[in-house]
């Protein structure tokens, strides 16, 4: 069975492109059910905006408050010791109570740190998640919370994958990569990693996931009268302009420091 994971599971195994593909292929399906799950729940605007929940000692919104929180446990529990996972608040958080797992170290250290989580953050409150669901206010305000960060996460794991990407085309091709890397041509590198008929595939590839994972089931052999859970546009729009040109910016990024 191929590795779901960017980062090969074991040190004998290799990481390749196409190892890599699959998984960015399966991370696909956890990120149009993250979306389908917060669609469940109005916008709820109240929880994004700053001090509006009153928390002692706290000074932010309640949507950041719960994220801190559950990434200050998940940090105990060892969740950001695996370097596929990047925490979306970094600053003082605690070290794992559990015996650390020995994940494989197959990224460049200058590279390995490169975190894009501010601007998966700003983009996915600010631009898209109005997008996504419809106004109003439920209540929920936990349940969605909790849908907003499996939604952060799985699109930081696909977006940050792009380290491994960078790194396993390095490999397969360093004399193609080190002039410009050298001479810091950052446009030089974003054509070398630019490959716009696959790019299209995708695009239409998670659209028809949306489709098809949203649809509503009925036992009657009807299709629930075209209805979707979610635009199906909106998954190829999300790629379209935010998880595939930050993916390539984390690239570029990478490269940038791989002879550091």
């Amino acid at each position: 069975m191929a590795n779901v994971n960017c980062n090969p599971n074991s040190a004998s195994d290799t990481l390749t492109l196409d190892g890599i593909r699959d998984s960015l292929i399966r991370q696909e399906d956890s990120i149009v059910f993250s979306l389908i799950e917060r669609a469940r729940f109005p916008l709820n605007g109240k929880m994004y905006l700053h001090n509006h929940a009153s928390i002692p000692g706290f000074s932010g919104s309640l949507v950041e408050f719960i994220v801190r929180e559950t990434e200050d446990v998940q940090a105990k529990a060892g969740r950001y010791e695996n370097p596929e996972e990047n925490p979306f608040f970094p600053e003082n958080l605690p070290r794992p109570l559990v015996h650390p797992h020995k994940y494989p170290k197959v990224l460049h250290p200058s590279g390995a740190s490169i975190n894009m989580n501010k601007a998966i953050w700003d983009f996915y409150f600010k631009e898209f998640l109005p997008l996504l669901v419809s106004d109003g206010d439920d209540g929920n305000y936990a349940a969605t919370a909790a849908s907003d960060l499996a939604c952060l996460q799985a699109l930081s794991r696909r977006i940050h994958c792009g380290k491994y990407v960078a790194e396993v085309k390095f490999r397969d091709a360093p004399n193609e990569y080190e002039g410009p890397i050298r001479s810091q041509e950052r446009d030089t590198l974003m054509e070398l990693l630019t490959f716009k008929a696959v790019e299209e595939q995708v695009k239409k590839r998670v659209e028809k996931k949306a489709m098809v994972f949203g649809q509503e089931v009925t036992l009657n052999n009807t299709s629930g009268g075209g209805k979707h859970k979610i635009d199906p546009s909106l998954a190829s729009l999300l790629y379209d302009k935010w998880v595939m040109p930050l993916t390539k910016e984390v690239e570029v990024e990478y490269l940038l420091r791989r002879l550091e």
